[in-house]
Parts: C-alpha cells; sequence; structure tokens
C-alpha cells in the first residue's frame, strides 16, 4: 500500500496561521515531525489527527491511496 499526501500539509497549515516557527515553538510539533512533513514523509497517526484538528479537515483531505504494481487489482 503506498499513500501520499494530497497538499502540502506545512503550506497549509500555514495558511490556518501555523508556521513552522510557531509549531516548534508551541510544541505544537518537535522538530522531526517538521522535518518530516516538509520532506512529504508519511507521519504517525496521532501527528495525522492532531493536523486534521488544527486544520478542521478529515484524514481523506489529507491523504491518498495510490496503487503501485504489487497492490494493483487487490
Amino acid at each position: 500500500m503506498s499513500l501520499r499526501y494530497k497538499m502540502d500539509i506545512l503550506e497549509a497549515l500555514k495558511e490556518a496561521g501555523y508556521s513552522a516557527y510557531r509549531l516548534r515553538k508551541e510544541k505544537i510539533f518537535g522538530e522531526r515531525v517538521v522535518q518530516q512533513l516538509r520532506q512529504g514523509e508519511l507521519v504517525s497517526w496521532a501527528t495525522i489527527e492532531k493536523v486534521c484538528t488544527l486544520l478542521d479537515c478529515q484524514p481523506g483531505d489529507l491523504l491518498e491511496h495510490v496503487p503501485t504494481e504489487d497492490t494493483a487489482g487487490e
């Protein structure tokens, strides 16, 4: 299974008033999570839940499943 983000999460958070600096300063996310989001790496479900709370959205608004050769036709 291959998941990827539908949007630039940090950009969406920035538009909602949460800059990377603010996320770290207010200890909303640690440096490692900010780096994972910046690099497009998948993060924990707890982080997804927090992002959804901050952006008032659902996980499906953030993530999409992309079929790979291994999962195509399953």
